[in-house]
């Protein structure tokens, strides 16, 4: 394989088949395009995936999917998590894939162990997965350029891998096989999950009568989130952190009352930021106590 003699080294211009046009696999796909690759062909069945193919990948023309994988040299599978598995097995079984074939697969949870079933193929097995959240429009395009992507693969492969990113607009960061899963419950955890987080403070500033939670909200989460990002525990404010166990009962007490569905989630993080505020120091063991008692009460109630 002389595309991967040296880690500088530019790929080969491929030819691309890209095996969903979901919101990744369609931009995914544009992206290859636009730096140089060909893609011959994609794969889509709603409404909004063909519209997504048409409009992101002009001209490409919808197969069937052995149809797409068959000789392209660079194949991406833009599936679910819980599909991945058996497509590959399936295209494996019926001889689909071709010795020396690239196969690429976006999924985050996955690394290169999900294509045991094709051992006997002879691909070459790529894990890269951006950690961004798509919209599958062309804005999305220009997102690449400040994103990440987790590549995981064999060694031989790796500086294939990292360059491909690298022609997609991105930077590529190693994660090892045995860390796939650890890799992405942290992305998870922090993007998925700060998304209810935003909206549950957005549906109380609304119980509060403001007309616009988003305006109220934006700079105050922008400097958390800056804050944190540049200095982690140290960055903590608010009442948690001071241990005012009377201001969190009241919100709590609040929160019975008005949004009932919120308040497992407020105690939750509650008890986790009083711990770490307690391990980082920022918070004394003499204030956390009766703000963890607290916390343990509250949460044994219905």
């Amino acid at each position: 394989m002389p595309w991967v003699s040296t880690p500088h080294e530019r790929p080969a211009r491929f030819d691309v088949g890209v095996v969903g046009a979901g919101r990744v696999g369609a931009v995914l796909g544009a992206a290859l395009a636009r730096a140089g690759h060909v893609v011959t062909g994609v794969s889509a069945v709603s409404e909004e995936s063909l519209e997504r193919a048409a409009t992101l990948l002009p001209g490409v023309p919808v197969k069937p999917i052995p149809d797409v994988v068959a000789g392209a040299h660079l194949v991406v599978l833009a599936v679910p998590d819980d599909a991945l598995a058996d497509l590959i097995a399936g295209l494996s079984a019926t001889g689909t894939f071709t010795p020396g074939q690239l196969v690429l697969h976006t999924s985050g949870a996955h690394g290169i162990s999900v294509f045991e079933a094709a051992a006997d193929s002879d691909i070459v097995p790529l894990a890269i997965h951006p950690a961004m959240t798509f919209t599958g429009t062309e804005l999305d395009l220009e997102r690449l350029h400040d994103c990440c992507f987790g590549v995981t693969t064999v060694d031989l492969a790796r500086p294939v891998g990292e360059a491909l990113v690298i022609e997609m607009g991105g930077d590529p960061v190693w994660i090892a096989e045995e860390d796939r899963v650890t890799y992405h419950a942290a992305l998870a955890h922090g993007s998925n999950h700060l998304v209810t987080l935003v909206a549950q403070s957005m549906q109380l500033l609304g119980e509060a009568g403001v007309d616009d939670p988003a305006r109220v909200l934006e700079p105050l989460l922008s400097a958390a989130l800056a804050n944190t990002l540049q200095r982690g525990d140290a960055a903590l404010t608010g009442p948690v952190a001071r241990g005012d166990a009377g201001t969190v009962a009241g919100h709590v007490a609040m929160l019975r009352k008005v949004a009932p569905d919120i308040r497992p989630t407020y105690l939750a993080l509650a008890r986790a930021t009083a711990q770490r505020a307690l391990l980082s120091g920022r918070l004394r063991a003499s204030d956390a106590d009766p703000l963890l008692e607290l916390l343990a009460h509250e949460e044994d109630q219905p």
